[in-house]
């Protein structure tokens, strides 16, 4: 029991923690990427720095991109649940079967 409510405390405080996280540039998007991120830091360190890679599909907008992120970790979260929840059930299968 006493297990329990400390790993809903840890839970609640990784949560909301970010929110009260001091970020470092203030006045830029506080939630941009780090391929943005490693694309302004590239630009500061190797000015002469040529992309040798261009996107195969470039979404239209923001909006239509954080759809796209947030498609795929679905459907990964759903794969993920699957794989995992019949391992456990073959194991349990196995177990009874003895």
């Amino acid at each position: 029991m006493k297990r329990n409510f400390i790993l809903i405390f840890i839970a609640i405080f990784l949560m909301i923690s970010p929110f009260f996280y001091s970020f470092e540039n203030e006045r830029e998007e506080k939630f941009s990427g780090t391929d943005t991120l490693a694309q302004k830091y590239i630009e500061i360190l190797a000015k002469d720095y040529k992309r040798w890679f261009q996107p195969i599909f470039e979404p239209p907008s923001g909006e239509i991109e954080s759809l796209l992120f947030t498609l795929q970790a679905a459907i990964g979260a759903g794969v993920m649940g699957y794989v995992m929840g019949y391992l456990k059930g073959k194991r349990v299968n196995d177990k009874g079967t003895d």
